[in-house]
């Protein structure tokens, strides 16, 4: 069995934690730990193999976080699909499905998902399998514990008469997120079930699938066809490079954008649902995030920044500054360095309002925080005002940053760490700790790493823009930009 695993999303509603170039996947929120590292762990324990579908960025991130797996995952076929642009999860799960063997059975699953349960967790997969060995398409739903309007719902009924869910249900419909009145009305009708009053069940989808390869792309061909037939096209005009296959950007831009559900799901008559009870969260909102963090004796999160005079029931995070509250109950308190984020509990959905808003003014704050990761190491900005900005780079044993040019700034490197190898125009030399260059606007120029330790400099940027998209890449190591 094959781990499709979906890397898309940008989790706005967990921002300013969560970032375009560092969505919530790839945040180490639980015991030093992503949920993409969690999922991959989870799921390595019931597939030989994975698929991990994302864009060129999260493409690095993701590597670096596989690499510091050292359990399960060890053990595991890894492949990557790079999508130049996002079009929904029908295509991106397609073009997956068309790299495998028809007959191969796939879990397709988010990254960004808590399961807690694993044992159970495991179960409910077998039973999946079992349904996909005989053609089914299978969904996985989530076994409702209280009225809620932010997940949409599935309508199933039993599977010949039989009243234990775990055997798996028939889907009769997919239901879009309900007002609380409707989500009562589901809950209401499941009570009825239990009783054997009423033949519907209602379950969170979970967006978790499993099924044949060959199975769910002839229902994708059947029922959105031309999202079958631009995919094919996408596919059959990929880039191969080791075990990563890069989409071409036009051809991606004519896939029609969809979500399996609406373009498959929602419509054939082969799909089964498992209700499962695997204490899951899609942590979607930092109401939910608090529902996951440890808790000190006043119900406040764990940290150890926080200073608390008679507050309780708080979320706080912050690993910077100092973080005081007084007579301070039931708030959200989200500090990163460069954003401070306050909402009640029980608001934290409207997070969303406030990315569109920094959106509209083209800020970079929903983009990519202080601290910025590059397939080559990381940079921090410790200072940025108009006219100079100042950086510490840090740049991985053997590597080394894309030959480049700038318009609008010059620059000054100060190695602080490590030995530096240096391009500027047709002239490479090294720079050791305590010595420093500088670099004209329009210069071509690179800096590498090549010993084995990390390498560290200080660089100042002078001059009337210093924008991250002031860049003209010549040769990139890492083949970003590329179509």
């Amino acid at each position: 069995m094959t781990n499709i695993i979906l890397c898309g999303g940008s989790g706005t509603r967990l921002w300013p934690i969560s970032r375009t170039l560092m969505p919530k996947q790839f945040v180490k929120l639980f015991d030093g730990q992503s949920l993409f590292q969690l999922t991959v762990e989870r799921n390595a324990k019931v597939c030989e193999k994975q698929f991990i579908v994302s864009n060129t960025e999260q493409y690095f991130l993701a590597q670096d976080q596989l690499e510091e797996l050292t359990t399960h995952h060890s053990q595991l076929t890894t492949h990557y699909l790079l999508e130049p642009i996002g079009r929904n999860t029908a295509p991106a799960i397609a073009l997956a499905c068309m790299a495998l063997d028809p007959e191969e059975i796939v879990l397709v699953t988010p990254s960004d998902h808590l399961v807690k349960n694993e044992e159970e967790y495991q179960k409910v997969i077998q039973k999946a399998k079992e349904f996909a060995q005989k053609n089914y398409l299978v969904t996985f739903g989530i076994t409702p514990t209280f009225a809620e309007t932010g997940f949409g719902y599935i309508q199933a009924e039993p599977i010949n008469g039989e009243s234990l869910l775990v055997n798996g249900m028939n889907v009769l419909k997919f239901h879009e997120k309900p007002s609380l009145e409707m989500a009562e009305k589901y809950l209401e009708t499941n009570i009825q079930y239990t009783n054997n009053q009423s033949t519907n069940y209602y379950l969170w989808n979970s967006g978790m699938f499993c099924f044949k390869a060959g199975v769910f792309l002839d229902e994708l061909e059947k029922y959105s066809p031309e999202i079958y037939k631009t995919s094919k096209v996408a596919f059959e005009n990929k880039k191969i490079q080791h075990s990563t296959l890069r989409i071409q950007y036009s051809l991606m831009e004519a896939i029609p954008s969809d979500s399996i559900d609406y373009a498959v799901m929602e419509k054939s008559n082969k799909v089964k649902v498992i209700p499962s009870n695997i204490d899951w969260s899609d942590v979607g909102s930092f109401d939910a995030l608090y529902e996951e963090f440890p808790k000190d004796e006043n119900n406040n999160t764990l940290n150890k920044n926080h200073i608390s005079i008679d507050s309780k029931n708080n979320l706080i995070y912050g690993n910077g500054r100092k973080i005081a509250t007084v007579d301070i109950e039931d708030t959200i308190v989200i500090d990163t360095g460069d954003a401070l984020l306050i909402s009640k509990k029980g608001s934290s959905q409207k997070v969303k309002k406030v990315v569109q808003q920094l959106t509209t003014h083209h800020s970079p704050l929903t983009n990519i925080h202080l601290t910025g990761h590059r397939p080559w190491g990381t940079y921090t900005v410790l200072e940025d005002s108009p006219g100079y900005k100042i950086k510490r780079i840090e740049v991985k044993a053997g590597c080394r940053l894309s030959l480049q040019k700038h318009f609008h700034r010059n620059e000054h490197w100060i190695v602080v760490s490590g030995c530096a190898t240096v391009t500027i125009e047709n002239h490479i030399f090294i720079l050791n700790p305590n010595e420093s260059t500088y670099i004209k606007a329009g210069q071509v120029h690179r800096l590498e790493n090549q010993g084995k330790l990390p390498l560290i400099i200080i660089e100042a940027q002078v001059g009337e823009y210093t924008g991250e998209d002031d860049i003209v890449r010549l040769d990139d190591d890492f083949k970003r930009g590329e179509n």
